[in-house]
């Protein structure tokens, strides 16, 4: 890794070099699947691997919390924040198989033990989580259509389980239904060029409901 993840988080050394292999493995195969766009790969460390983990700036999540990564794609952002949060459960899922054995490969490679997938479509999946994290996949209203339900209703956490997505741009509209959510501007924290336009945005459990 260059010093840019040196610049805004203190890894141990671990943590960077799991980071670096995971960049690496993500580099060769790319070349065969297309994970990331091709333009977007020699950028990866910024914007990949650094957008990814600018979740753990404002969330600290518990250990043995349950995570899910909807669309992982690649493993984004579910493996580099499973190398931060080590203790953390992190599903990984994508309704492309190929995407998901590529992923399963890389999982295999960096010997991560809290990672597990599922290729499938998040209407089939029958557990539910934490934080269901999603990065530029679908819309807000669509995805909480797609997650009804899979969300935990008893809270670990100072703040409400939920919804984390990693979104671009104007949200306004987006969001322009949702009667509770809350917007983080990374450049804040992290003042790349990259994330001028880039947010957090979290959003509480929308659904009423409870555990059975």
């Amino acid at each position: 890794m260059t010093n840019k993840i040196d610049s805004y988080f203190e890894l141990d050394s671990h943590k960077k070099k799991q980071l670096e292999k995971f960049k690496n493995l993500i580099t060769i195969w790319n070349q065969k699947i297309n994970l990331v766009s091709r333009k977007d790969i020699e950028n990866f460390e910024v914007n990949h691997i650094l957008h990814s983990i600018s979740v753990s700036k404002y969330f600290n999540f518990k250990d043995k919390s349950d995570i899910m990564d909807l669309g992982t794609g690649g493993g984004l952002p579910g493996i580099p924040l499973s190398i931060i949060f080590p203790n953390v459960n992190f599903h990984l899922i994508d309704s492309i198989k190929k995407k998901i054995d590529v992923v399963n490969s890389i999982i295999e490679e960096l010997n991560l033990k809290n990672v597990k997938t599922s290729w499938s479509n998040v209407k089939d999946i029958n557990s539910k989580y934490d934080f269901i994290i999603s990065r530029a996949v679908a819309s807000y209203p669509k995805i909480k259509k797609n997650c009804f339900n899979k969300i935990k209703f008893k809270s670990k956490h100072k703040l409400k389980n939920g919804f984390i997505l990693l979104k671009g741009g104007d949200i306004e509209k987006e969001f322009c239904d949702t009667k509770d959510y809350m917007s983080y501007n990374i450049f804040e924290k992290i003042n790349l060029d990259y994330f001028q336009t880039k947010k957090i945005v979290y959003v509480p459990n929308p659904y009423i409901h409870k555990d059975n």
